[in-house]
């Protein structure tokens, strides 16, 4: 998958955990797991929008675009 979530590295740099993340933004703990692990099809702009509140970060600090197709010279 081309986009990858940074929200571990996110984390980490913030030295947070992510059942504190969860309890901050309203979600459950497994569900911050997903996103962390990069195994979910898509995330709601409000959860966006919160994790980036409580982690002070803008989206593109958590979400990138890899392009595998990409050749090497």
């Amino acid at each position: 998958m081309p986009i990858v979530v940074n929200l571990d590295v996110m984390l980490a740099r913030r030295k947070m955990r992510s059942r504190e993340l969860a309890e901050r933004i309203g979600i459950t703990e497994p569900n911050v797991s997903l996103l962390k692990s990069g195994k979910v099809k898509g995330i709601r702009f409000d959860t966006l929008e919160a994790i980036c509140r409580v982690l002070d970060c803008q989206p593109g600090d958590l979400l990138e675009f890899r392009d595998d197709t990409r050749e090497i010279p």
